[in-house]
């Protein structure tokens, strides 16, 4: 399985990685990286990704956060899910259970969901942990509903055969192949703006090519009966999202339509030319998004809470 970047450089080295257990007994591959005590951010990469997705992210991050990344069940170093299977209920199974790993009680932190990461924070968005833990969320290029009728990867009129064809290929057991030129090209007019740098489709061409046909195929089929509006509004906490204009897989309308929805929206930043992939096609945008509201949220209850700490600590002296 390749996860090697589009840049010489080798992958970030986490300072550890652990495994957490979800609620139905599925392992989950969790990177933690930079200071332990920095403020926290959490990673929540999308369908058929895996870490390696957000490295741009983690490598600017890292040096004053603590960035915590984690492989969706059967992508990545994640294995195939236990009795809970594939379903939005055990992404929010596997978000809490990865929080409660690696955030202590009461800690907080931003959390970034791109395209399925988004997804998962929508489905966990009415759950104790979530609630607990998240400070600000940041989606990215991600959508809560009708996912098979607004795609425009076919170019096809919408309608019910375009649904019908597109709901037919999230869930096709077609294995991808190799990378090459031509797969290359198919994924870069699926996926991405039409300037995307050589080495940025290169890299998601290994990504998503390394994804186990499994958990490509069972969780397509869960995209494509995708519902999570109720998600949006229980996403009581403040949110920003981001889209690319040209995405063809979760068109802008999703993103609209969310950031018109939440209880505590932000806006939506609309970047101009990028496609679906919009961490890896715009790195500096989405990073400058993750620190934006590190700064506005945790970052200042950081300092309070080690503020607090230490005089208890010095009052109990």
């Amino acid at each position: 399985m390749s996860r090697l970047l589009h840049r010489d450089t080798v992958p970030p080295l986490p300072a550890a990685e652990l495994t957490a257990r979800s609620a139905d007994g599925s392992r989950i591959h969790v990177e933690l990286h930079g200071p332990e005590d920095a403020p926290a951010v959490v990673l929540a990469h999308g369908w058929t990704c895996n870490t390696r997705f957000w490295d741009a992210q983690i490598r600017d991050l890292a040096a004053d956060h603590r960035v915590i990344a984690y492989d969706q069940r059967g992508h990545g170093l994640t294995p195939e899910p236990g009795p809970g299977g594939y379903s939005t209920n055990a992404l929010a199974d596997d978000l809490e259970a990865v929080l409660a790993a690696t955030l202590a009680p009461g800690r907080r932190a931003v959390l970034a969901g791109h395209s399925m990461g988004g997804m998962t924070v929508m489905a966990a968005a009415a759950r104790p942990g979530l609630r607990e833990h998240a400070a600000a969320v940041l989606l990215c290029s991600t959508g809560s509903t009708r996912l098979a009728a607004e795609a425009r990867v076919l170019p096809l009129r919408a309608g019910a055969l375009r649904t019908r064809i597109t709901t037919a290929v999230l869930g096709a057991k077609a294995p991808l192949g190799p990378v090459n030129p031509v797969s290359r090209r198919i994924l870069k007019y699926a996926t991405m703006g039409a300037g995307s740098a050589p080495g940025r489709v290169d890299a998601c061409a290994r990504i998503v090519h390394a994804c186990p046909r499994r958990a490509r195929v069972e969780w397509g089929r869960v995209l494509a009966g995708l519902d999570l509006a109720a998600g949006v509004r229980e996403l009581r906490v403040p949110t920003a999202v981001i889209a690319g204009t040209d995405d063809r897989l979760t068109p802008p309308v999703h993103a609209r339509a969310i950031a018109a929805a939440l209880p505590v929206g932000l806006g939506l930043t609309e970047l101009a030319g990028m496609g679906h992939m919009t961490p890896v096609e715009a790195p500096e945008a989405v990073t400058a998004k993750i620190r934006e509201l590190v700064t506005r949220y945790v970052a200042t209850g950081t300092a309070a809470e080690r503020k607090a700490a230490t005089a208890e600590k010095e009052d109990v002296a």
